[in-house]
Parts: structure tokens; C-alpha cells; sequence
């Protein structure tokens, strides 16, 4: 039990690395509990579930407090696998380690972000990033040797190729983002069982996705596993499918993952950041049905702000107010 203890205390960390607060200190029965929840993933999902993700702890605060219902509503996004976003102004190695771990024990893939990359977000809500090129090239060093052989997917940058394409990031800044994503794939795909997938955006921000291609090509997407889309955002499954597809074709079959994490309800017209009346999306599952669409992934961590807007905390910050929502409006499953 102490190893178990140890192991899931720096999944803790790492939620809190990634800028998410805790609901609740990691005690031994908590984890005990939020362990049994890991222990019976969706049979058609190979993907890893944190069992001291925030919205596992929240559920033992509330079920301390009384809470029963509140807590049993948000078992629907402490049950289900969500992409883990390693901390950019540390090494990543122990948090790293410590989820490949569990992940490898389960039989199970476990979903990171690499999100570090300098000048990322054009100074918006996540503004921040590694210093300098050589800084972002010792970090994804690190995350890449902390994945060793594990199973491990990862979610290239959001938003670093979409912003050089709406000019959001400054042109000076672009042929270096490009090198420097073209040689984080490269170094990535050097780990066996490691899969990457380069962000392009969504459907609503970049509406020609003829426009990404050669972004997309420079920033070495042949040597990528495939693209990413919707990442934080709210598309609709149909929708994002359909871009991807002619994306898809205009990369020469490039396979795609989509988030799904929140977009049950789909966008709410004009407002992107902390939306009320969202719902969970479907839930991470390989199953897709489309050849070229190798799964519907949580990458952003339903509850966790994107920023302080509509009334939420920083960007990445845990806001259970915002995770029961979208669980409460969310069908049963």
C-alpha cells in the first residue's frame, strides 16, 4: 500500500504542476477509493484513468461533506481517461514516470500535452512557455526519456501552428516554432511505443484548413502519428470529423484524434473560454467508426478553467463549480 500511496502522491503533484489546484489533500483512503474507480475503464478505451485526478479528490471532499449526489454526478469525469499536462517550468521527469508507471501496471495508454513552447498563447490566458529554444528543446527531452518504452500518447502544442496561421503569433517567431515542433516529433517518435500528434486547431478558428497544410508539413507532421483537433474547445464531433477528414486527405491520408471532452452540447456562439451550459462529450474511446480517426480523447481536463473568464480562476486551475456542470448537464451513460 505505501508504493501505491507514493506512486499516486506524484500523480498528485503533477495535477498540481499542470496548474490545477487540489480539492482535497491525498489521504490513504481517498486514494484507496479514486484506485477503484481506475480499476474498470470503458472495455472499448485503452487509455489510462488517473485515480488522483482533481475530480477524484473533489468526489472524496464532497462525500465527506455530505455531498453524495454532487459526487456521484462527477464519478462521470473521474472515471474516464484525461490527458495529463506536465508542468513546463519543471523537469516533467518524476510526474512523467510516475503516470507511465501506473499506466504500464493497468495494461493501459496513458495521454500527455506538451505544452511549452516558447511565446505560447500570444501572451493570452496560458501565456508563458519554455525561454528559449534550447530551453523547450532540454524539456521535451526530458518528457520524451521520462515516457521510456511505456504506451504513450502525446498531444503536440495546442494552438502553435494554428497561431502562426491567424498571425496571432508574430512572424519573427514562426520558422523557429516550425524547426522546433518538426524536431519534438522526431525525438518523441524515438521512445518505441510513444504516438504523436501535432495540434492544427479546430474548425471554427482556422475555417479553411487548406491553410494549415504547409504550416502543418514544415512543422514536421510526415514523421507525426497524426494531427490533433478541437483541443479545449467545444466543436461538435460532426463538424470536427468533417474538417478533419479534408485535412486529412490534404496530408495525404494523415490519420487524427479529436477532443471530445466537452463539446456534448457543442459552442455556444462567441464565447470560447469557460462557456456556461456545456456538457461532456462522448467519451475517449478508440471506437470511432472512421478509418482515418484513431480516437475521441479528454485533452483538456473537463473542470479545469481556460481562464479567468465567465467568472473562473487562472487557465488550468481545478473550478469544481465548472466540472459539475458539465457533468449535471451531461445525459447518463
Amino acid at each position: 500500500m505505501s508504493r501505491l500511496i507514493h506512486t499516486l502522491a506524484a500523480l498528485a503533484v503533477l495535477g498540481l504542476a499542470a496548474g490545477c489546484s487540489s480539492a482535497a489533500d491525498v489521504d490513504e483512503a481517498s486514494v484507496a477509493g479514486a484506485a477503484s474507480r481506475q480499476a474498470s475503464p470503458a472495455a472499448d478505451s485503452p487509455f489510462w484513468v488517473d485515480p488522483a485526478s482533481p475530480a477524484a479528490q473533489q468526489i472524496q471532499m464532497w462525500r465527506r461533506e455530505g455531498r453524495a449526489q454532487d459526487a456521484e454526478l462527477l464519478s462521470r469525469i473521474a472515471d474516464e481517461p484525461v490527458a495529463l499536462w506536465p508542468a513546463g517550468e519543471i523537469d516533467p521527469t518524476a510526474t512523467v514516470r510516475a503516470a507511465t508507471s501506473a499506466a504500464t501496471a493497468a495494461d493501459r495508454t496513458a495521454v500527455f500535452v506538451a505544452y511549452n513552447i516558447p511565446h505560447r498563447d500570444c501572451g493570452q490566458h496560458s501565456a508563458g512557455g519554455a525561454a528559449d529554444a534550447d530551453t523547450y528543446r532540454t524539456w521535451i527531452g526530458q518528457l520524451a526519456d521520462a515516457l521510456g518504452r511505456a504506451k504513450a500518447l502525446v498531444v503536440l502544442e495546442p494552438d502553435a501552428v494554428a497561431h502562426i496561421v491567424d498571425g496571432c503569433t508574430p512572424a519573427e517567431y514562426g520558422a523557429e516554432r516550425e524547426q522546433l515542433l518538426a524536431e519534438a516529433i522526431l525525438r518523441l517518435k524515438q521512445q518505441p511505443n510513444t504516438k504523436v500528434y501535432l495540434d492544427a486547431g479546430n474548425p471554427a478558428w482556422i475555417r479553411e484548413s487548406s491553410k494549415l497544410v504547409e504550416p502543418l508539413k514544415r512543422a514536421g507532421i510526415a514523421n507525426a502519428d497524426g494531427f490533433a483537433l478541437n483541443v479545449s474547445n467545444f466543436q461538435t464531433n460532426a463538424a470536427t470529423k468533417q474538417y478533419g477528414l479534408q485535412l486529412s486527405g490534404d496530408l495525404g491520408g494523415k490519420h487524427f484524434v479529436i477532443d471530445s471532452s466537452r463539446n456534448g452540447n457543442g459552442p455556444l456562439p462567441g464565447v470560447w473560454c469557460n462557456p456556461p451550459g456545456r456538457a461532456l462529450g462522448t467519451p475517449p474511446t478508440t471506437a470511432t467508426g472512421e478509418a482515418v480517426l484513431d480516437a475521441y480523447l479528454w485533452i483538456k481536463r473537463p473542470g479545469e478553467s481556460d481562464g479567468t473568464c465567465e467568472g473562473g480562476p487562472a487557465a488550468g486551475q481545478w473550478w469544481p463549480e465548472y466540472a459539475l456542470a458539465l457533468a449535471r448537464n451531461t445525459g447518463a451513460r
